[in-house]
């Protein structure tokens, strides 16, 4: 079982000397990056994408740490957009793509392989370019041949994780302009703000018995996470908190949204992470005089993070609720967060930042340096 050293985490400067490259500076820098992205974007004329008209159909490429950007276009996009908005992580550019479509290209390196292809296959075909990422990149290389929009990266961040605001808002800027979702400058200085607060709920000199970040990290830490997100904006949120759980603290997470998750998520209270099949019901209780040492380690439970949308039909509440309550019924630890009112955006976003705070951490509780991963780096070598 994972522990996490609870007095790393009220150490600022004993985490400062693990995060290797300034995670936490770099969320915190989240309401600076939309800001600052706002402005890049309109200074590189992303109103003019498209040729400032709006396009039969737009296909968003990103992946990894930027794909996030893809889920939530398609999910503001999905109640009114007059045009159909699809996605992909990477090659090939489907057939139907032409001159009337409108490629929006996501990577923070300008180099990440999807996103790249797609953009050159786009430009090959004709079709309109709207690219986001390092300025002088292969990306932005492609983007100038093919006449399209370049927005660079508005702050420097150590992983397309950290970044994710300054990738995400030159594409709602653009998405606002072309009439495919509501999501104008004002809303995202609101955004903006929202995600100042979280950072300063969730700052390191703030104590892990406060500090809602660190609460989530402690609890889940000794648990088989399971990210719940109780309708299709917290299930957004719910996928990149199971990303960041995984990428960022190596620990692997399940994640899903109601209605669909809802049974798969309550029959896993029978199983051995659960109840378990010796459990009458009412939740297993651990033995106070078993001892590590003779009996084994205790075995590792479910840990349910339910993500709540304040916005939620009568419904889809009662589902959500009757969930959490079967979990809680089976005893085991449950963590509920409602997403603070507002626009869509800024409700995704406070959920967003605070389980990006929560997974970073968690690796430094248990020790690991979140932005450098050993195995990934040799992934990339072996690949490379």
């Amino acid at each position: 079982m994972p522990w996490v050293d609870e007095s790393r985490l009220d150490d600022p400067e004993a985490m400062r000397a693990l995060d290797s490259r300034d995670s936490l500076r770099s969320l915190a820098s989240a309401g600076a990056q939309v800001r600052r992205a706002i402005v890049s974007a309109q200074e590189a004329g992303v109103d003019r994408a498209a040729g400032g008209e709006r396009p039969r159909s737009v296909l968003v490429a990103a992946l990894g740490g930027s794909s996030l950007v893809c889920d939530v276009l398609d999910l503001l996009a999905e109640p009114g957009s007059p045009v159909p908005v699809t996605t992909r992580r990477a090659a090939p550019l489907p057939g139907w793509v032409g001159p009337l479509d409108l490629v929006i290209a996501v990577s923070q390196s300008g180099r990440a392989v999807g996103p790249l292809a797609l953009a050159a296959e786009a430009a090959r075909r004709g079709a309109s370019l709207l690219t986001v990422g390092a300025a002088d990149s292969p990306l932005a290389d492609v983007c100038a041949r093919a006449r399209g929009v370049h927005v660079d990266v508005a702050l420097a961040a150590p992983s397309s994780r950290t970044a994710l605001w300054s990738l995400l808002t030159p594409v709602l800027v653009a998405a606002d302009a072309l009439g495919l979702v509501h999501c104008p400058p004002s809303v995202l200085e609101r955004v903006a703000d929202v995600l100042d607060g979280v950072a300063d709920e969730c700052r390191p000199s703030s104590e892990s018995f406060v500090n809602p970040a660190k609460v989530l990290a402690l609890g889940l830490g000794a648990t088989v996470p399971v990210v719940l997100g109780d309708g299709p904006l917290t299930g957004v949120a719910a996928t990149r908190a199971a990303s960041m759980l995984a990428r960022t603290a190596r620990v692997p997470a399940t994640h899903g949204a109601l209605p669909d998750a809802a049974s798969q998520v309550v029959a896993c209270l029978d199983g051995p992470f659960g109840s378990g099949p010796d459990d009458s019901g009412g939740g297993r209780s651990d033995d106070l005089f078993a001892d590590p040492y003779l009996d084994g380690p205790p075995a590792q439970r479910l840990g349910l993070l339910a993500l709540r949308d304040p916005d939620l039909a009568p419904d889809a509440v009662a589902l959500a609720d009757a969930v959490v309550a079967s979990a809680r019924e089976t005893g085991i630890p449950v963590f509920e967060q409602q997403a603070r009112s507002g626009a869509p955006i800024e409700r995704l976003a406070s959920l967003v930042a605070l389980t990006d705070f929560m997974a970073t951490y968690l690796a430094l509780g248990l020790g690991l340096d979140p932005s450098v991963s050993r195995h990934v780096t040799e992934l990339r070598d072996r690949t490379s």
